[in-house]
């Protein structure tokens, strides 16, 4: 039984990360959130969606970098996904951006099918 748990003692992954940083991610985190509901407020509603993409992408990162211990893993593989995580927030900010310019057809398609509207 010895050679069993030295053999999985040599192949470990683990990456003992210090409670300060552990600490201090959780404590971002929580300041981001309270700044995307803050900032429904503050900033302009035509912004407002690029701000709170911009706000969860990079939560989004502090998750797989702290917690998920992407901080040690090869940088290719961090590299990789913070691309695909800043590509994800670009492909739904320009379908939101193209949503928006089809907005007043959209508007007025649903109040010409309305209850009321129709004879």
């Amino acid at each position: 039984m010895s050679d069993h748990a030295h053999h999985a003692d040599a192949h470990s992954y683990s990456h003992p990360v210090p409670l300060s940083i552990l600490i201090g991610t959780f404590l971002a985190l929580i300041v981001l959130t309270a700044l995307t509901v803050a900032q429904s407020t503050v900033i302009p509603a035509a912004a407002e969606l690029y701000v709170a993409l911009s706000i969860a992408t990079v939560k989004a990162s502090l998750v797989l970098i702290y917690f998920m211990h992407l901080r040690h893993d090869k940088s290719f593989n961090v590299l990789i996904i913070l691309f695909s995580l800043a590509f994800v927030a670009v492909f739904v900010g320009f379908c939101s951006m193209d949503s928006i310019s089809y907005q007043s057809e959209i508007s007025n398609l649903t109040l010409d099918n309305s209850p009321a509207a129709r004879p």
